[in-house]
């Protein structure tokens, strides 16, 4: 993508500035964030930063593309208050679109999850019957029937992207977020702090971990491509949280074993394994993740050594 005038919203937060950083290689770029879990400090000088809300009245939606990327993006940050994360997720969504609309931007990318396939060891397609167990996953599902409505009844190009466990480490923008940070953040950290992370249950939950380099590439050729519908951003390959913790000791030369505790997060609700089938992707636009999960941990571990 060159030459584009482009809207990230949650652009100061972790993949938000990723995309916003890289586009702005090339492009004209307008990072949005509230400031909840993005900082201006996350995107380069070459990104115009807005702090504003998705639900305001005036966004600078006069662009070519937009990628929604702002929401309360976990389980736990919309249980706090499931009417507020509704209004972000769900109106949010809608608002920015409509801005959208009437200032003649037509393509527009969002963020949706992969949650509402639920626990899975097989590779998950799009077309496979999904469930909502949370208030998180069925606002990012209305995001997926509202864009459906504005394809259908406005024309519009609306990507959705469901994305699987995306990490970068704190290296990056990850950091920002704490402990809303991807485990393998978290664990690293921990690891090489001389701490021991602290694994739910017995570890054996499974994770498909994209590095969020590959998210960026995915996010940028949906664009580029001007997708609708539903799309898989995940690597096909999953791992447990003990051999992750064991990969991290063996690139940061630690040896510290895990500590295992209580999952404070309801065993119903709890998404025990992820995997994607990224095919329909594959197919769509020739993408595929180009980062193996050893140089991922290579990469989260380069900070420490």
């Amino acid at each position: 993508m060159e030459n584009q005038r482009v809207l990230v919203t949650g652009g100061g937060g972790f993949i938000g500035a990723n995309l916003a950083n890289k586009l702005a290689e090339n492009n004209e770029v307008i990072a949005l964030d509230d400031g909840y879990l993005g900082t201006p400090e996350n995107v380069s000088e070459d990104v115009e930063y807005v702090e504003q809300s998705v639900l305001a009245d005036d966004l600078p939606t006069d662009v070519d593309v937009v990628f929604h990327l702002a929401a309360l993006s976990s389980y736990a940050m919309h249980e706090d208050n499931p009417t507020h994360g509704a209004r972000v997720n769900v109106e949010g969504f809608v608002n920015t679109v409509e801005q959208a609309r009437d200032d003649g931007c037509d393509t527009i990318v969002y963020a949706s999850t992969s949650s509402i396939y639920g626990s899975r060891t097989e590779p998950s397609p799009e077309d496979m019957d999904v469930t909502v167990n949370t208030g998180y996953e069925a606002s990012k599902m209305a995001r997926e029937t509202y864009a459906e409505y504005f394809q259908n009844h406005y024309d519009l190009s609306l990507a959705g992207m469901r994305f699987f466990s995306v990490y970068q480490g704190y290296g990056g923008a990850e950091e920002h977020k704490g402990e809303y940070a991807n485990v393998i953040a978290q664990f690293a950290d921990d690891l090489a702090g001389g701490d021991a992370p602290k694994l739910y249950g017995d570890g054996e939950q499974t994770r498909d971990f994209t590095h969020v380099d590959d998210i960026v590439h995915g996010l940028v050729l949906a664009a580029e491509h001007e997708l609708n519908g539903v799309y898989n951003l995940g690597t096909g390959e999953a791992y447990d949280f003990n051999t992750v913790v064991e990969m991290l000791n063996d690139e940061l030369g630690t040896d510290i074993e895990p500590e295992y505790v209580e999952n404070p997060i309801p065993e119903d609700v709890y998404v025990h394994d992820t995997c994607a089938d990224f095919s329909r992707m594959h197919d769509a636009t020739g993408w595929e993740p180009e980062i193996s999960f050893e140089e991922g941990i290579e990469l989260v571990c380069a900070p420490y050594t």
